[in-house]
């Protein structure tokens, strides 16, 4: 047969137009071809349909001999773009429909056998009708006699064979007989069965119990039914009323449904109604229709166009490398769908995956000493890697520079090296890069409108989660301070009695000195003494004015300076944080302005007048004042300078310090007592300073327990918003990880095993043995030895911090504490300052370390980091296969199976992959028969290798095609464990000879 194309394509299974069901010029029943030539009509009609019909069944009724013109004329040149020819001999049953025409059943035959047309004709006589006591068989003679013997007077031979074919009828039974001890024609014949309601079983659906019966014994013989209903189609799919396993017990399983032109005249030869075109993936053979039966869903499609799989942008035509003697063909053709690299060991299979890595920029991560290009690179020479891709682009690369970095950034092709799979299935704990491809997938899954700009998931993971860390940061240091406060104000409270007995004590010390001093005091002088003691005090009150107006002042002009240092270094620092922590905000420099920071009142102003106020307010109490006397050189101490009705406060203290030292000159007797005098006198007035500052903490002290109460309600609004920052965290992580587990809720079989969770951890034996580290646990109280205090924890606090909200976590949490308060005291180690103790007490007490957020990725159940490395591997392929859907590119596996025990490939994944490859291109290295044939696999590539060649490398071959290809199926037979097994496996159920 001279085709301008392959009939058994190396790129494998393809889809091609078939038109099953077709009638010639000739045909015994309704012959409508009409013309001087109706033969050249039928042929041009086929050579011209669009798009091309590329494998015809040429049906009659009862016979053989139009299929057997047709394959004459194609000997002679013409349909030259048809690959497969096959006699497709349509029958009518002896069981009437309701519209009262009989069943037409077809046998359609395979052509490959050089004596098929004998044996299909010598098979027909096996049928025999009887009529007015006479039997007829089928073949054109008989069928003329029967139709002459109904209808006397027929003398044209044609319109007597049109007669006898429309009363010859076949009984199932003797069908099914005949069928059944025939070993050939079990072999070559497919069944197929018309579902229309005129002529095909549909039209027996109002029929009796045992008519029903009847019909499904029609159906269960058939392999396929030649119908375009798409409810139809859906019901022999297993995907309307009846299940798949309804339809294996009672049918003998799903069936394919064809459609053909079923035409009767040129007009209609190739037009079926509505462009509803049968078309069929495999190669141009009989056998294709025999994986069409296995594989209906898979390999049949009606419609105007096929299915579309992978991008063109994103399918490898071919691999070809250049200057490379050592592979035979130079290059390998690919299908874009599931394309199997089968071989034994050693002969190539993963060199062909390392090429199309290296030709799609994807081989650097993987190069390590199972690569081949890393072990053959002495070899390769100017060798290059080019991949063609159906969108007409090209890439590529030389073998000897595919390790350079720059090519990691973009790679064409996604490649799991077997390394690369060894080490993401690894035992030893839940590998980094398993992790990164976890969340890459997660990331992907989110649609790009909704990754805020992020390019990675830990960008986007940052992005979802800033807001709830943020506030828990801020909340953990509101905390803290809440908690140091408390501790402060509970230190000073508990030191209320040392200060009151301080405060008694310096009281007693001064009345002392005062008495002291008075002693020293020679009699005749007590007026003056009691003038000095009144001048003493008032230069007191007055030095602490002073004091209090010089630190006024101070703190006004450093005020002044935190305002300078403010608009200076701090508001333009934290504008240029902002600016760069919300750059994505997309702000111009001019709304930025509108963010600057400054005082909302006119502060230079204020405090300049203020500053002003507090430096009068110093001159006039420290003075000299105008009104004072000068300062004259030997005055007389007798005279005073300050009238004695005058008002002390009003005076300045420069006047009152030279009063005050007047009389201390007066005072003392001698020079001795009067210097006894002075110091005395500058104790007592260092006492009473001291004396008022205690007097100030007493008083403060006091307004104590309404200030505990303040902030132990403010520590406790902070631990409860802490908790709110974490809930918030673990809702902005589900948020997060929401596409991808809605796609996963939504799967069933293996995949709906796998489950996305996030997960509150709460690491309380950590949190116990802290605090266990700040008390004393040999003392004798509820915490003694280790363990009690954790088991406290697990009762009053385990269940509020793992599943409570913030409001319950705060509420557990203040009532452990109250109710432990006391035991803590008990277990104080001696010897520690408790000032510290109860700080580090309360900052471990409130602490929200010990609680984290995280994701976490379950099979069936059990967290990924405990699966068994097989696990693992299913785990990663339903990754790969089935969640990753975003990306698209080529992905190439290097041997799968080897982590994973063949039940579980075949459970978990032959479907998975047969999804998968309905929307990105697949290449797999394998040794597993389950994985080339359960899969369906478009295109197998069997890789050989020659005998070895000293100093050079060994030829490799690579031999492709599709598993209807005899000789490919034979490959896959010798080289795969169980790979004749899973073929008879396949085909037995369906009872389709392969």
């Amino acid at each position: 047969m001279d085709n301008p194309f392959d009939v058994q394509s190396k790129r494998g299974s393809l889809w091609h137009r078939w038109d099953p069901h077709i009638h010639t010029p000739g045909t015994a029943l309704n012959d409508q071809y009409t013309g001087s030539d109706p033969w050249e009509s039928f042929l041009c009609a086929i050579e011209t349909s669009s798009p091309p019909i590329r494998a015809l069944g040429i049906t009659d009724y009862f016979g053989i001999e139009r299929y057997e013109e047709v394959v004459n004329a194609q000997r002679e040149g013409r349909l030259r773009n048809v690959g497969l020819i096959f006699p497709n001999v349509e029958l009518r049953l002896g069981i009437e429909t309701a519209k009262a025409s009989a069943i037409n059943i077809h046998l359609l035959f395979s052509p490959h056998d050089a004596d098929h047309v004998e044996r299909i004709k010598r098979f027909l006589l096996e049928f025999e009708f009887p009529y007015l006591g006479e039997s007829y068989r089928c073949q054109r003679d008989d069928l003329i006699r029967l139709g002459r013997a109904h209808k006397r007077g027929l003398t044209d031979d044609d319109a007597a064979r049109s007669e006898g074919a429309n009363q010859f009828k076949v009984n199932f039974d003797q069908l099914r007989q005949a069928l059944s001890k025939n070993e050939w024609v079990k072999k070559n014949t497919l069944i197929a069965v018309a579902g229309g309601e005129k002529d095909g079983t549909s039209g027996l659906r109002d029929a009796t119990a045992s008519f029903a019966a009847q019909r499904k014994n029609v159906e269960g013989l058939a392999h396929i039914v030649f119908s375009a209903n798409p409810k139809q189609i859906r019901f022999w799919l297993g995907k309307e009323a009846a299940s798949v396993e309804e339809l294996e017990s009672q049918y003998n399983g799903c069936k394919p449904c064809l459609h053909g032109s079923d035409a009767h005249s040129a007009a209609k030869a190739g037009q079926p109604d509505g462009e509803r075109l049968c078309w069929i993936k495999g190669d141009l053979a009989f056998d294709s229709l025999r994986q069409a039966c296995i594989e209906p869903e898979e390999r049949v499609f009606i419609g105007a166009e096929p299915p579309r799989g992978a991008l063109d942008s994103h399918t490898i035509n071919s691999v070809n490398v250049t200057n490379a003697p050592w592979i035979t063909n130079g290059g390998v053709e690919l299908n874009s769908g599931l394309v199997a690299v089968i071989g034994a060991r050693g002969s190539g299979k993963t060199a062909l995956v390392d090429l199309i890595a290296a030709g799609g920029l994807a081989l650097s991560p993987h190069l390590n000493e199972r690569s081949f290009i890393l072990r053959a690179k002495q070899h390769l020479g100017d060798s290059q890697a080019e991949l063609q891709w159906a969108s007409g682009e090209k890439t590529g690369n030389e073998l000897t520079q595919t390790d350079m970095e720059e090519f990691l950034a973009s790679p064409y092709v996604q490649y799991l090296s077997q390394q690369f799979v060894d080490q993401l299935c690894s035992a030893e704990g839940l590998d980094d890069a398993l992790v990164a491809e976890i969340e890459r997938v997660i990331f992907n899954a989110h649609p790009l409108g909704e990754r805020q700009g992020a390019d990675s998931f830990k960008e986007l993971l940052d992005a979802y989660l800033e807001g709830s860390r943020l506030k828990r940061v801020r909340q953990q240091q509101a905390l803290t301070k809440a908690s140091a406060d408390l501790t402060e104000e509970r230190v000073k409270k508990d030191g209320l009695k040392a200060l009151e007995k301080d405060r008694d004590e310096r009281k007693r010390a001064i009345e002392k000195d005062k008495s002291d001093r008075k002693s020293l005091v020679a009699k005749g002088n007590e007026e003056r003494a009691k003038r000095h003691e009144q001048i003493s005090i008032a230069v007191d009150a007055k030095r602490q004015l002073v004091d209090q107006a010089k630190r006024r002042q101070q703190a006004l002009l450093h005020l002044q300076n935190d305002v300078d240092d403010f608009r200076q270094r701090q508001a333009p620092a934290l504008l240029a944080e902002l600016q760069e922590a919300r750059e994505p905000a997309g702000l111009s420099a001019t709304d930025w302005d509108a963010f600057k920071v400054d005082y909302i009142g006119a502060v230079d102003t204020l405090l300049a007048e203020r500053i002003k106020q507090a430096g009068q307010a110093v001159a006039s109490l420290q003075g000299p004042s105008k009104s004072d006397p000068p300062v004259q050189a030997n005055a007389d101490p007798t005279i005073s300078l300050i009238p004695a009705g005058a008002n002390l406060a009003d005076q300045t203290l420069s006047l009152l310090e030279r009063e005050l030292a007047r009389l201390r000159a007066l005072v003392g007797v001698d020079q001795q007592n009067a210097k006894r005098f002075t110091t005395l006198s500058d104790k007592i007035t260092k006492a009473e300073t001291a004396l008022a500052k205690v007097v100030q903490q007493i008083e403060r002290i006091q307004g104590a327990d309404e200030r505990i109460r303040a902030l132990v309600d403010s520590r406790r609004a902070a631990y409860a918003a802490t908790f709110e920052a974490i809930v918030e965290e673990e809702k902005a992580l589900a948020d997060l990880y929401a596409p991808i587990k809605a796609r996963i809720d939504s799967a069933a079989g293996s995949l709906s095993k796998l489950s996305f969770s996030v997960r509150r951890n709460v690491d309380i034996r950590k949190w116990a043995e802290m605090g266990e580290s700040l008390l004393d646990l040999r003392t004798s109280g509820p915490f003694k030895g280790r363990g009690e205090l954790l088991r406290a924890a697990h009762a009053g606090l385990l269940p509020a911090w793992g599943t409570g909200d913030a409001a319950q976590a705060a509420a557990a949490l203040f009532d452990f504490v109250k109710a432990n308060e006391g035991a803590l005291r008990t277990h104080m180690p001696e010897n520690v300052e408790f000032r510290g103790w109860a700080r580090s007490i309360s900052d471990w007490l409130y602490s929200t370390d010990h609680i984290t957020v995280s994701y976490g990725l379950q099979y069936d159940g059990v967290d990924i980091e405990q699966l068994s490395p097989g696990t693992r591997g299913i785990v990663l392929l339903l990754l790969y296969l089935a969640i990753d859907a975003e990306d698209d590119r080529p992905l190439i596996i290097d041997q799968p199976e080897e982590n994973l025990d063949p039940q579980s490939i075949f459970q978990e994944l032959v479907h998975r992959f047969r999804d998968a490859k309905k929307r990105r291109q697949i290449i797999i290295v394998t040794h597993n028969a389950n994985l080339v044939v359960n899969t369906d696999a478009d295109q197998v590539i069997v890789a050989q290798c020659g005998p070895h060649r000293p100093g050079q490398l060994p030829v490799i071959t690579y031999d492709c095609g599709s598993l209807e290809n005899p000789r490919i199926r034979q490959h896959v037979c010798d080289i795969l464990e169980g790979g004749e097994r899973a073929f008879k496996e396949r085909a037995k159920r369906l009872r389709v000879s392969i």
